[in-house]
């Protein structure tokens, strides 16, 4: 069965930073893209960065400089670096298999509420 877990969300203040993980099971981690999308209250859900098999990397205009991605095959995670954090970044954070598209039901997702 394929899984993905996302962690490491919370509570920061506007120009904080966080660290989110996904860990993924159930399927040859290192042949995959992975990707981080986001949903904030109101909103579609939206890719904010992504990530290939080769590490080539990519990011949505709004988070570009400010968020990373990386992955480690060794422990089957993607992870999100997450600087600056303005309150426009507040959303249920998910990772998702692919590129161009989720392959994989969604996770629980973890929360990033960025507020004084």
């Amino acid at each position: 069965q394929v899984q993905l877990v996302e962690s490491g969300g919370g509570l920061v203040q506007p120009g904080g930073s966080l660290r989110l993980s996904c860990a993924a099971s159930g399927f040859i981690f290192s042949l995959y893209a992975m990707s981080w999308y986001r949903q904030a209250p109101g909103k579609e859900r939206e890719l904010v960065a992504r990530i290939d098999s080769n590490s080539g990397r990519n990011y949505a205009d709004s988070v570009k400089g400010r968020f990373s991605i990386s992955r480690d095959n060794t422990k089957n995670t993607v992870y999100l670096q997450m600087n600056s954090l303005k309150p426009e970044d507040t959303a249920v954070y998910y990772c998702n298999r692919g590129w161009a598209t989720p392959s994989v039901s969604w996770g629980q997702g973890t929360q990033v509420t960025v507020s004084s």
